[in-house]
């Protein structure tokens, strides 16, 4: 087996593709949203971030998901050949429903997926009451 080194010629797209600029472009965690019984879970797919990173707020009916994070490398003195995967910075913004109790939003990190639960608003239903006649 013989190892060929990629020459890219002069009149293609690889060094933009492969410039520090290009990797630094903030780019947003993918996302799944499952409905359960009690409301709706919001999944994030956010690997190489500790759970101290997030910054998560619900404003009026908006669920700001956010991480303010510089990219830089990890250790001093390190030279990359190729590097793809740095954490850096993104927001994700989600509009609540109206029966979502803004209020009892819960979030738990763990390997990689940051998970909400967002639990319904519990129905105004009228009391059904038994009278006894004495």
């Amino acid at each position: 087996m013989t190892l060929v080194r990629f020459k890219p010629a002069a009149n293609n797209n690889y060094a933009r593709w492969t410039t520090p600029a290009f990797r630094n472009i903030q780019s947003k965690p993918v996302v799944n949203i499952l409905s359960t019984t009690n409301g709706f879970r919001i999944e994030l797919a956010t690997p190489g971030y500790a759970k101290e990173d997030f910054r998560i707020e619900v404003e009026n009916d908006l669920l700001k998901i956010a991480v303010e994070k510089e990219n830089s490398v990890a250790e001093k003195g390190v030279r990359y050949q190729r590097q793809e995967f740095v954490p850096g910075s993104f927001e994700r913004v989600f509009r609540l429903p109206e029966n979502i109790d803004a209020g009892a939003v819960e979030a738990r990190y763990a390997n990689g997926i940051l998970v909400l639960e967002l639990v319904k608003k519990l129905e105004n239903k009228p009391e059904v009451r038994t009278i006894t006649v004495g």
